[in-house]
């Protein structure tokens, strides 16, 4: 009963100075908040990167063609010979026994591939074999070309090579990924379109010209990528020393290739998102003790003023622990309150991110589209762990910083505190 009059007791003397007591509770509100947004936005992040990196495959091996420095002054011809060629490929896929099967790709101003993933669907062996004019099309490119009627069947007309091609195929919208690590490039796969590998070697040819101003150029490659896919994840990465190795065979100091592995940036990333999170964590841990400094001084400045009332308990009967008792019972009512508060507060997050995206977007169009695409697509996950501990770090935060004012406050001398105006 004792213990029920004392909350009662402290939970009055708070309600005496609501605005006092109110401000108290935003600093832990504020710091329990930040607790779960940060890891909650930080979640977010690290589950968009891992998603674009499990979108390239934790069995794939990607090699790159990558193009050298231009070291000529820009006026004259220049033919740059550089990347993965199709000799290599063929042996990589017959040499390797690990190897499950590779698939070239070759970037122009359209794209290419072979008959493989995603496009094994739509384009067939006798499409390949005959170097047929077909194509599949990404959805927002559909979108644009036949927005009232169905692009199956229908012809894209390339002005550039003055040829026809014939939609076989529609892709699911994929969302454009962010670059990684420096590994690989940004991607915008909304306007892409794919031809067999076959077609566009048999007319299109190795060689690219460019033209800027008065200087004009010309660069030859065989292929821009190829993904090679492993028959386990286990063998990702001895396969792919063995493809480097391969591919370095003649010239270990080669340079016009990348060899990059998704499972191995994948378990990267892990390790990246542990140290993330709890470097978010220790940022919103000082948002904590910030609230608990502000309960301190708070509770200092009503130990202050209560002099007399303590004066009084203490002559009527009332040990110290009673007085310690007390003013702990306050600070925790605070953090408890703060804590519960903050908690409502959290979980908002994901809701209130995207509708202040939403409001974003609607009131800047121009700038909302300048963002980064982690942040125009990231959504912030909320981390079941950091509620529990978010509340657990509050409340113990409101009782270290609550025990020195209410053992200031056990100590005072009875006859003291009655002689206290």
């Amino acid at each position: 009963m004792s213990i029920f009059r004392t909350w009662k007791l402290g939970i009055k003397s708070l309600l005496l100075h609501p605005m006092r007591s109110a401000l108290t509770v935003l600093g832990i509100f504020i710091g329990v908040a930040s607790v779960i947004w940060l890891l909650a936005i930080g979640e977010g992040i690290s589950k968009e990167a891992q998603r674009q990196i499990e979108d390239l495959g934790a069995e794939n091996i990607i090699v790159r063609s990558i193009k050298p420095p231009d070291e000529s002054n820009g006026n004259f011809r220049q033919i740059t010979a550089y990347g993965v060629t199709r000799s290599e490929y063929r042996m990589i896929e017959r040499t390797i026994p690990t190897v499950e099967e590779v698939v070239p790709i070759r970037d122009s101003s359209k794209n290419s591939c072979t008959p493989a993933i995603p496009m094994r669907n739509f384009l067939t062996s006798r499409e390949m074999s005959s170097k047929a004019s077909v194509c599949v099309i990404a959805a927002v490119l559909a979108q644009k070309l036949f927005p009232s009627e169905d692009p199956l069947n229908k012809q894209i007309y390339l002005p550039e090579k003055k040829e026809f091609y014939k939609v076989v195929g529609v892709l699911k919208s994929k969302n454009a990924t962010a670059a990684i690590g420096g590994s690989l490039d940004a991607q915008d796969f909304s306007l892409d379109i794919y031809i067999p590998y076959s077609t566009m070697q048999a007319r299109m040819g190795d060689v690219e010209q460019k033209r800027s101003g008065g200087s004009f150029s010309m660069q030859s490659f065989e292929l821009s990528q190829i993904t090679i896919r492993v028959n386990s994840a286990d063998e990702v990465p001895r396969t792919a020393q063995l493809v480097e190795s391969t591919l370095r065979s003649r010239d270990p100091e080669r340079q016009d290739i990348a060899v990059v592995v998704p499972y191995e940036l994948l378990e990267q990333a892990k390790t990246t998102r542990l140290m993330f999170m709890m470097f978010m964590g220790l940022i919103a841990a000082i948002s904590l003790i910030v609230g608990g400094i502000g309960i301190m001084n708070i509770m200092l400045a009503t130990v202050t003023e209560r002099t007399r009332e303590i004066g009084i308990r203490r002559a009527l009967g009332g040990k110290r622990s009673d007085i310690t008792q007390q003013f702990l019972i306050e600070t925790i009512s605070l953090s408890v309150v703060g804590g519960l508060t903050g908690i409502l507060g959290g979980l908002l997050c994901p809701m209130i991110v995207q509708g202040a995206r939403w409001a974003f977007q609607k009131l800047q169009p121009e700038m909302y589209a300048s963002l980064p695409e982690v942040a125009r697509v990231m959504t912030p996950e909320i981390v079941p762990a950091s509620i529990p501990i978010a509340f657990v770090i509050s409340v113990v935060v409101g009782v270290v910083f609550g025990l020195y004012p209410a053992i200031r406050a056990a100590k005072m001398d009875p006859i003291e505190a009655l002689r206290h105006e």
